[in-house]
């Protein structure tokens, strides 16, 4: 993702598996407070990774957008005026 910013993942909800439209992407677990070190992740050739932090497996799908996950509201938003 060159030149473009990397998207951060959140699993609030406790998701077993998250279908997310990236390989390279950042996990951060839950919102603060309950958060984990916000980790770089990328799934090279592969279609799947966990992270190591929250074990979340993420799920690459073509079908879906880099700001799009399933299920929904999985994309992690920085509050910027906090």
């Amino acid at each position: 993702m060159a030149g473009g910013s990397i998207p951060h993942f959140q699993n609030d909800a406790g998701h077993a598996v998250i279908e997310i439209g990236v390989k390279e992407f950042m996990c951060v677990g839950a919102k603060a407070p309950f958060d984990h070190p916000h980790v770089f992740l990328d799934m090279g050739a592969d279609s799947e990774k966990v992270c190591p932090y929250c074990s979340t497996l993420y799920r690459y799908s073509a079908k879906l957008k880099a700001t799009e996950t399933l299920p929904a509201g999985s994309l992690y938003v920085i509050d910027r005026a906090a």
